[in-house]
């Protein structure tokens, strides 16, 4: 499957954005999903993390409360819903995908993802 991120841009402070992330072909609904965040210098952090049905969620401490996790997968798509943003939230957001899990499963490791989308940029400005 291939995966493209998009949505990114530049927000102030307590701004809101929505990240996308599209995938091609028909097994979307089938893979696990998840978006990470990396800024220079650093590792990629999990930050949320969806099941093929979207029935189960999992967010990074950091995150929950302010962002959500959704997928539409007749439109083989990934959502990221973030408000309250604030500038510790600047990073180059990726979106992941792993097929061959059962249909509960969240994954928060990036090593367990087998594709990965190009990533979008988030900048919050204070």
């Amino acid at each position: 499957v291939q995966l493209q991120a998009y949505g990114g841009g530049l927000v102030q402070a307590g701004g809101s954005l929505r990240l996308s992330c599209a995938a091609s072909g028909r097994t979307f609904s089938l893979h696990a999903m998840g978006w990470f965040r990396q800024v220079p210098g650093k590792e990629r952090e999990f930050v949320a993390a969806i099941s093929r049905g979207g029935g189960s969620t999992d967010y990074s401490d950091s995150v929950k409360g302010r962002f959500t996790i959704s997928r539409d997968n007749a439109k083989n798509t990934m959502y990221l819903q973030m408000n309250s943003l604030s500038p510790e939230d600047t990073a180059v957001y990726y979106c992941a995908a792993r097929a061959g899990v059962v249909t509960h499963v969240v994954i928060r490791t990036p090593d367990r993802y087998s594709y990965w989308g190009q990533g979008t940029l988030v900048t919050v400005s204070s």
